[in-house]
């Protein structure tokens, strides 16, 4: 008995030395993910995700809005589409013909210009209702879109599943919603950039838990808008939680938060390999004056700089704009702002 007592305390003791061992041992590092070129980017927001193209008060895109915006120095363009309003939902789920080509011709567009592209599904709104029963229907959307830009660079052409997932699609289905469309993507672009957002409207929190699925090419994106009651003040429709107009930025706490958000980018980098980018970020222009907008952008352009990821502004024109389409001149400081040459 003595003898299986010590014998068994010496590998007690074998396993204890081990576990330590294992304990302090270096962890070993994600394998990295190549980041995407996003560098400084805009969306053409309010363009040809509304109902119908330009509506909430913005205008149909043309061939010199992408001229322009390159010219101004942006490396990328983000084009958020609507889909679910333009298909069928049943199978095989067609896209109208007309809304495909115009989609196409504002890419091209956009390529043409030297620009990279992100291309997305924007505010497809039955998925966020019921995810799984509407995965299908958007996985088929997304086959037609793979099948229209089959050939295109892959470079410079980049897909975005969907735009911030919320409500009942979340991280607990993310992966199952998804699946259809990437699926569907994979078979003819099996090497093509994927852009994932998580859920929550894709906050920045939602990087902490958002699941990816095992694929080298695929990208996750966050959005900033924080502090919301900030950036939000006043917007009708975020209603019934509308925040009251006269917040000011930054408050010494804003700073104090904006610093842990940038940490929080760095520790993703350095736990996941996979550097993200921030696919938005804008403030309200109805209630904050544009020398308060140019302190923000400035703020969080500057802030984020050391993380190294790509940025993308909330919006060229109309609703946070960066360029005014009646005086059809850039907005003061406002590309200074994001580091950009003024223009006018």
């Amino acid at each position: 008995m003595k003898c299986f007592a010590l014998a068994s305390a010496l590998s007690v003791a074998a396993l204890g030395l081990a576990s330590a061992t294992l304990a302090q041992a270096p962890q070993s590092p994600a394998p990295v993910t190549k980041p995407l070129p996003v560098g400084t980017c805009i969306n053409m927001g309010n363009t040809l995700e509304p109902m119908t193209e330009g509506a909430w008060g913005g205008a149909p895109a043309r061939k010199a809005d992408f001229e322009r915006i390159a010219a101004a120095g942006f490396d990328t363009v983000r084009i958020p589409v609507r889909w679910h309003n333009k298909s069928s939902d049943t199978p095989p789920y067609t896209v109208d013909p007309k809304w495909m080509d115009r989609v196409q011709q504002i890419v091209d567009w956009a390529l043409e210009a030297k620009l990279n592209v992100i291309l997305n599904s924007h505010h497809f709104d039955p998925i966020h209702d019921d995810p799984l029963a509407v995965a299908a229907w958007h996985g088929g959307v997304w086959k037609q879109i793979a099948a229209r830009f089959a050939g295109y660079p892959e470079a410079t052409l980049w897909f975005e599943l969907e735009n911030e997932p919320h409500k009942n699609f979340n991280h607990s289905n993310l992966l199952a919603t998804l699946a259809p469309a990437l699926k569907e993507v994979r078979a003819l672009h099996p090497t093509r950039a994927v852009i994932i957002g998580g859920e929550n409207w894709s906050g920045i929190k939602s990087l902490e838990t958002l699941p990816l699925p095992e694929d080298p090419n695929i990208h996750p994106t966050f959005h900033y808008y924080d502090p919301f009651t900030y950036t939000h003040q006043g917007a009708e429709w975020t209603k019934p939680d509308m925040p009251p107009v006269g917040r000011v930025f930054p408050t010494t706490q804003d700073a104090a938060q904006l610093a842990r958000d940038v940490a929080s980018i760095q520790t993703y980098i350095a736990r996941t390999g996979k550097t993200p980018f921030m696919g938005e970020v804008g403030a309200y222009d109805a209630h904050i004056p544009l020398a308060d907008r140019v302190k923000y952008h400035r703020m969080i352009t500057d802030a984020f700089a050391p993380t190294g990821i790509g940025v993308c502004m909330w919006a060229y024109t109309n609703t946070f704009p960066f360029y005014d389409q009646n005086q059809r001149k850039w907005l003061p400081g406002m590309l200074g702002a994001v580091g950009l040459k003024e223009q006018n």
